[in-house]
């Protein structure tokens, strides 16, 4: 017995059980609470929808039909293991079932045979809808399987119940045949190993990797005779900035795009710093110095 989930609640639930969940439109508000109450809750019913198609599949349970308004169940559960929300409080899933059912479910045992159909199960248990034919033919796949081990076993766990506070509508309602394909008993053992454990989340999704920066591109060696006096040329103040940033400074205010004697002696502490001597430290740039330099491209 306990109160239901809030909305956030169920939510919060599913995704910590490692759930994709989807909100199919206002499901928060859509239940069928007018026509009677919404708990205690119990535990979690199981069910096949009878038909094909994810998408007409939630709108049929968040909508019903002409004989059945929707909800028709909480959540749907997809082939791929997607579960899409489509309901929160009151839904027109269970039915009325047999009152010793309900009794074994509270005390968490065994469940008898259905042979009566006088309770209200609509008030008292969650249901869930996967997507399936119900023919014995439309296969289970191992996702959706999952997905319906992971939904009950996150009402369960919000709840502290154990695997017995889930069964399966053909467990509930005489002349019922869902969940066709698969036995509860095999999901409840499924569910049952899965309490016994922490939830097993997926791990989230890898981020996409952060294209490379640019490599950085540097103005190719102009040739010695570049560099004479009345050049002006914005490399001559790019190479002048990283002169400054070597330490080779011997500039009065600082680099300009003249070429200027302050630039030919920064240039010479240059070629200095980096081993030269005599002639070949004489302040005019030569490919080997401008290429270990590396003055950014302008």
């Amino acid at each position: 017995m306990a109160t239901p989930l809030s909305a956030d609640r169920l939510l919060k639930a599913l995704r910590d059980e490692g759930l994709h969940v989807v909100e199919h439109r206002s499901w928060r508000t859509n239940n069928r609470n007018h026509k009677g109450p919404w708990g205690p809750t119990h535990g979690v019913m199981i069910h096949h929808t009878v038909t094909s198609g994810t998408a007409s599949s939630v709108d049929l349970c968040y909508n019903g039909h002409s004989r059945l308004p929707g909800p028709l169940c909480h959540g749907v559960i997809a082939k791929d293991g997607t579960v899409y929300l489509v309901g929160n409080g009151r839904a027109n899933h269970a039915g009325l079932g047999d009152d010793d059912v309900l009794r074994a479910v509270i005390a968490e045992r065994s469940l008898p045979a259905d042979n009566e159909a006088s309770t209200d199960g609509n008030r008292h248990f969650y249901g869930f809808e996967a997507v399936n034919l119900g023919d014995g033919k439309d296969p289970w796949p191992a996702e959706q399987l999952l997905a319906i081990e992971r939904a009950a076993a996150a009402v369960c766990r919000a709840h502290g119940w154990s695997e017995r506070s889930v069964l399966g509508h053909l467990e509930w309602q005489p002349g019922k045949v869902d969940p066709r394909g698969f036995t509860m008993d095999s999901m409840r053992s499924r569910i049952g190993k899965r309490l016994g454990s922490k939830p097993t989340p997926k791990p989230p999704a890898a981020k996409p990797k952060p294209s490379p920066a640019p490599k950085p591109r540097y103005e190719p060696f102009p040739g010695a005779a570049f560099f004479k006096v009345g050049r002006n040329s914005a490399i001559v103040t790019a190479m002048g900035r990283r002169l400054v940033a070597e330490g080779c400074d011997r500039y009065a205010v600082g680099p300009g795009p003249k070429w200027s004697e302050a630039d030919r002696k920064s240039y010479a502490a240059w070629q200095r710093k980096c081993g030269y001597t005599g002639q070949a430290a004489d302040g005019i740039p030569g490919k080997a110095s401008w290429d270990r330099l590396k003055v950014p491209n302008v």
